[in-house]
């Protein structure tokens, strides 16, 4: 009985070939604009997470105690080496590298703007996060007096590459100190606070030139690969600010959230669209077929039957747009994960809010997952209007009228 009701289902779903086709169509396109934008917001948002990991905090960061509050550099993690070795045995740990930062006063030939001095080891940040990457021009050999410095900065300070610059701070002995440097490469990271502000030299240098030891540091920034080992390093370094990296970058972490929030009123408003060209077009092939159905009543024909039939048909349509959807959206998040959407117009003012000129989408099963579970609940609630007109059907009255 229920095999025949199904296929009597999928005929009457597609009586209407141009009414069913235009109902998939719009279900398909909105679904896979729908996960396109899903998938735009969820990249953008990882790749500016993984971009600060990267150049950055890593998973998690170890500064001194008031360090991060007073920027001084009489607050320094002393025997970095030790500290390091003991981490890198730990499980779950890829890799950890020592900065020391010092702030200061970067002064061009025409301009002065606050910025961060970072020694870093060239080859350990490139473990660390694959730093050649971040490279816009030049190249990375600095030389005696070569530096790295951020694109934002540079544009402020009208530098250039082979530019001089001049960096004033004050030592360990809180003596005023300055120092000529020469650019060698240009970075963009995408994390703004480096962005705006930073200067790169080796570790070596800038531990001479404030006069500090050089196994000291004011930052050590691990990798790992599980959320077990960031609280194992908090616990075994409790006398230390150790801070993962929701804790260091708050901004970015509410960005995440709004990026979920955005998503979810996407999704509804494009579910609450799905369900009402269902309703409408099950309402409309309801009165249709009024007669129909008050001839199936009058011979005895069940009501729960109809209902089933009524459902099935509404579930059919469904299915078929969730499947358009799902050829539309995986294409379209195909495409934008490996081409991306490239918005090099809006470049600067992108770069300004710590994104790519060029967005990359994620593509993710939840995505298909959510929509399918999503249009199954609209195509089963958008028939109880339908079908609510149906069993208040008088089969005598219904067969009467339409003679």
């Amino acid at each position: 009985m229920y095999k025949t009701i199904l296929n009597i289902a999928l005929k009457n779903a597609f009586l209407r070939k141009s009414r069913a086709i235009l109902l998939i169509l719009m279900i398909g396109l909105s679904m896979g604009t729908m996960l396109s934008i899903e998938g735009l917001y969820d990249g953008m948002t990882t790749n500016m997470i993984d971009k600060t990991i990267r150049s950055d905090s890593g998973e998690i960061s170890i500064y001194p105690k008031k360090y991060r509050l007073n920027k001084e550099i009489k607050y320094q993690i002393k025997n970095t080496p030790k500290i390091i070795k003991n981490i890198q045995t730990l499980p779950g740990v890829t890799s950890v590298v020592q900065r020391f930062k010092v702030e200061g006063l970067a002064r061009s030939a025409t301009k002065a703007y606050p910025s961060t001095l970072i020694g870093i080891d060239l080859k350990d940040e490139e473990i660390f996060g694959q730093f050649s990457e971040f490279v816009t021009s030049g190249d990375l050999n600095l030389g005696i007096r070569g530096c790295i410095i951020a694109k934002e900065l540079a544009k402020n300070l009208k530098l250039k590459l082979n530019s001089k610059l001049i960096f004033t701070t004050r030592d360990i002995n809180n003596e005023i100190k300055s120092t000529l440097f020469r650019v060698k490469a240009i970075i963009q990271t995408t994390n703004i606070h480096l962005d705006n502000k930073a200067i790169f030299i080796s570790k070596d240098k800038i531990t001479s030139y404030l006069g500090v030891d050089k196994d000291s540091s004011t930052q050590i920034a691990i990798r790992v690969n599980n959320e077990k080992s960031i609280t194992t390093i908090k616990k075994l370094y409790f006398e230390y600010d150790a801070l993962d990296f929701k804790e260091i970058n708050p901004l970015l972490k509410q960005m995440q959230d709004m990026m979920v929030i955005f998503n979810s009123i996407t999704f509804s408003i494009v579910m609450f669209v799905v369900f009402i060209g269902i309703l409408g077009v099950m309402y409309v092939s309801i009165l249709d077929r009024v007669r129909e159905f008050g001839i199936m009543i009058a011979l005895g024909y069940k009501y729960k039957y109809i209902r089933y039939q009524v459902i099935s048909e509404a579930l059919f349509l469904g299915l078929a747009g969730f499947i358009v959807g799902s050829i539309v959206g995986y294409i379209s998040l195909t495409y934008l994960k490996i081409y991306g959407l490239d918005l090099s117009s809006f470049a600067d003012g992108l770069a300004s809010f710590g994104m790519n000129s060029i967005l990359y989408a994620d593509l993710k099963f939840a995505y298909f997952s959510a929509s399918f579970y999503a249009i199954i609940f609209a195509s089963i609630l958008s028939v109880f209007l339908p079908l609510r007109k149906i069993k208040k059907l008088n089969p005598v009255e219904v067969i009467k009228a339409n003679k």
